[in-house]
């Protein structure tokens, strides 16, 4: 393998490395806001409140695109984020479905 060939491998492991990283801390993160949903989830339950709160989640996204620095674009980030508050609605409805069975 030529030179070149080399640190171009060796510039990929590395950025494996940090990507494997990247993905541990979003892990952690997904996790600790999946938290903080449970929470709300349960508030919401005490409080009669829906789950689906439309207005909120454009808010969330409104703020996530004006922050966005790229190099994803405003799309992705929306995309990327109805995903994550589509699992966070899951984990509230989980959350109501235990209280209800008496699982918590």
């Amino acid at each position: 393998m030529s030179d070149s060939k080399k640190r171009a491998q060796a510039a990929i492991d590395a950025a494996r490395v940090e990507i494997d990283r990247i993905d541990g801390e979003i892990l952690r993160l997904l996790s600790e806001r999946a938290r903080q949903v449970r929470d709300i989830g349960d508030a919401k339950h005490r409080l009669g409140e829906p789950i689906y709160q439309p207005d909120r989640e454009e808010k969330i996204f409104d703020r996530l695109i004006a922050a966005n620095p790229g190099p994803l674009d405003d799309g992705a980030i929306r995309r990327l984020f109805e995903r994550i508050l589509d699992e966070a609605r899951r984990l509230e409805r989980s959350s109501y479905k235990d209280d209800e069975d008496g699982a918590r």
